[in-house]
């Protein structure tokens, strides 16, 4: 394949004499840059970003390896590069990645409109003939769904950054080039390329031997981009990055689950057959309610789950991250345990004749195990019979708090994240497999009344809520013993999500005291999302349904969206959808209430119901604002949180026992997706509709 690529460009740089064409004019200075920052990126040194330039060629599975070092890093305000070294163990660049870079004169939104970028509410744009912003698959050719925006953030114009966002994640191992033309300022006039790219375009040699050695490289994207339909002389800039290969991105968190599940004798985790001993487990606590005191909860059972811990300090403390060894996989303190709190609701509706199923619960932002307590979630067991056992999603729980603010101030201490967030998803699979195996809980007589057990073993299910929503993904993608998972108002990708929460407010002014220079701000949040997929369903999405990772079974998702949520933005909810192949019940939302051009573009229909397809989605409204503080208006178009309006992020589910029925519906061996809805849009919280 390389020779055909290189006959193929050696032939478009024949002239007509039959001579190679050679750059036309004696040599000229090169641009500088500082030491291993891109001529074409001006001052920032990692823009354009991502970009294949910071990487190297290595064994592995894309060829390459990321090759950044201090010098090229942001600095924080007293002057410390973020540290490199856990970037570059990654073959590529996300999946998800945010594409940054700083374009003189398109900086305003007038700008942005004169030059007819793809709108966040027309992403079917990206396929127009003309678009001046274009994302292509270098090995076909064909262009990838985009949306690009002005980050508004940014609070004066020489601040801010383009961005460009893929509206499906990109595809693992492949390779990508962005290309920009015919970019228009404030006045409508064509704005020149940048001189480094300039001498590229337009084959003028320079007196560079290190600026000479990529004149090939890029001669082959150019040569790729015009097989694409898109003319060399119109071009602004073009460069082009390698995303991370499956292995690269889940390797860790697979490599100790299988270890951990090795130790319990279950070596075939995608067959849905609990095997070897169970978890061992402690209970703590038993309480049993009355109907006065509990309407919906018969007893609530504490305790913890012992999980193998494979973080660098004893018992897994927020803080501690992998210690990786030769081969790059987590090197395990000798012994090292990590006690995984849980807490069950034995609904009432629970009986030895009924037993309850089991669900794990996932909680929201910087929670604990404690949100089981809430009264939705304890209204969901008790009205469809399900046993609910929350866990703390440690890395991003109440504890790891203090944790997370001191990485916002050191980002050198981020790997401390991502990786506490994978010992949490192997604390909740252990949690799971001690509630399925026949002994582990249900051979516990805090899990029996007088006539035997009340957990229905057959199968174990996942139901989580925001963050819980969020991580409950990536979970869901490594699980061995279920096959089905809600994930309400949950999404992906981090460094989307969260200048589009209202949740990011006070992390931000941290952040803001730290790393003060806004237009890294975006460059930043982008880079951290390289180590963040290791944690979160932004590095698992391909794998969360029909295409499951290595020795793991096949899932079924259903996503539960609130419009206009303030908290988890829907549009990183609907780019989760289509990464992961989900249909939408339609009618979605009341005619008019979309500010899309063409509303949930990519993500085909449910064409009948019940359905069961692999991945779904339902989108449930609380209605526009409207007399009495009622109502939300459609998300902002911008890269900022909504803030007018009720917050519909928990309205839906704790104002609907229809979508809690929904939910529990779904999570059954033989579950679908039932409509609750008939005719119209989901409506909620009392909103009738127009």
């Amino acid at each position: 394949m390389r020779r055909v690529a290189a006959l193929a460009l050696a032939a478009l740089l024949v002239g007509a004499s039959g001579a190679a064409a050679k750059p036309r004019h004696h040599p000229v200075p090169a641009p500088v840059a500082a030491p291993g920052c891109d001529p074409l990126g001006g001052a920032q040194c990692l823009f354009p970003w991502p970009n294949d330039y910071f990487t190297r060629h290595a064994p592995t599975a894309t060829g390459r390896r990321l090759a950044l070092t201090a010098s090229m890093m942001p600095r924080s305000a007293d002057g410390a590069p973020v540290e490199p070294s856990d970037y570059n163990h990654a073959d590529g660049f996300s999946p998800g990645q945010t594409i940054v870079l700083k374009v003189p004169g398109l900086d305003t939104p007038a700008a942005f409109a004169r030059t007819g970028a793809v709108p966040i509410t027309d992403l079917a744009r990206t396929y127009d003939r003309d678009q001046p912003v274009v994302v292509i698959n270098a090995r076909t050719g064909r262009r990838h769904l985009i949306w690009a925006e002005l980050d508004s953030n940014a609070g004066s114009p020489a601040d801010t950054a383009l961005l460009i966002h893929p509206g499906k994640n990109f595809s693992e191992g492949e390779r990508y080039i962005v290309a920009l033309r015919k970019l228009r300022g404030v006045d409508g006039s064509l704005l020149q390329a940048p001189r480094a790219f300039r001498l590229y375009r337009d084959r003028v040699k320079t007196d560079s031997k290190a600026f000479e050695r990529r004149r090939w490289h890029m001669e082959d994207i150019i040569w790729r981009l015009k097989r694409a339909g898109l003319k060399r002389s119109d071009l602004y800039l073009a460069w082009d990055f390698t995303v991370a290969s499956e292995q690269s991105l889940s390797r860790r968190m697979l490599s100790i689950r299988d270890r951990a599940f090795a130790e319990l004798g279950d070596r075939n985790l995608s067959d849905l057959e609990v095997e070897g001993a169970p978890p061992k487990y402690k209970i703590d606590k038993i309480i049993d309610y009355t109907p006065a005191q509990q309407p919906n909860v018969r007893r609530r059972v504490e305790g913890h789950v012992t999980v193998p811990c494979y973080l660098d300090q004893p018992g897994c403390p927020p803080g501690s991250r992998f210690r990786l060894g030769a081969d790059g996989l987590p090197e395990r303190i000798p012994g090292n345990t990590y006690e995984a709190a849980f807490i069950c609701n034995i609904p009432r509706s629970a009986t030895p004749a009924s037993p309850a199923r089991p669900s794990l619960y996932g909680h929201g932002l910087f929670g604990d195990a404690g949100e089981v307590g809430a009264d939705n979630v304890e209204q969901l067991g008790n009205e469809n019979d399900v046993m609910v056992c929350g866990a703390d999603w440690i890395g991003m729980s109440e504890n790891d708090l203090p944790n997370a603010l001191g990485v916002l101030l050191d980002l050198s201490k981020f790997p401390t994240l991502p990786d506490r967030l994978q010992q949490g998803f192997l604390d909740f699979l252990y949690i799971g497999r001690a509630m399925v195996h026949p002994k582990g809980f249900s051979a516990s007589l805090a899990f029996w009344d007088s006539g035997g057990p009340l957990i229905d073993t057959r199968r174990l299910f996942y139901y989580g809520n925001s963050q819980g929503g969020i991580a409950g993904g990536a979970l869901t993608a490594l699980a061995p013993d279920l096959n089905r998972s809600v994930l309400y108002v949950g999404a992906m990708n981090y460094s989307l999500l969260v200048t589009r929460s209202v949740d990011f407010d006070p992390f931000e002014a941290v952040l803001d005291q730290s790393y003060p220079d806004r237009l890294e701000r975006p460059l930043l949040l982008s880079l951290i999302q390289t180590l963040w997929d290791r944690g979160e369903p932004n590095g698992y999405a391909w794998h969360m349904t029909s295409d499951p990772p290595p020795n793991t079974p096949r899932h079924k998702v259903l996503q539960i969206l609130s419009f206009g949520d303030h908290q988890v933005a829907n549009v990183a909810t609907e780019v989760q959808a289509r990464t992961i192949g989900s249909h939408i019940r339609l009618p979605a939302v009341d005619p008019g209430r979309h500010t899309d051009v063409q509303p949930y573009f990519g993500i085909p229909p449910i064409g009948r119901f019940p359905y069961d397809g692999d991945a779904s989605l339902v989108v449930w409204d609380i209605g526009p604002p409207r007399a009495g503080d009622l109502g939300t208006p459609a998300p902002p178009i911008t890269n900022t949180p909504p803030r007018i309006g009720v917050d519909p992020h928990d309205l839906v589910i704790e104002s609907e026992a229809s979508v809690r029925r929904q939910i529990a519906e779904f999570l059954r061996i033989d579950g679908r997706v039932i409509d609750v809805c008939g005719a119209f849009p989901c409506h909620a919280a009392g909103w009738p509709g127009p």
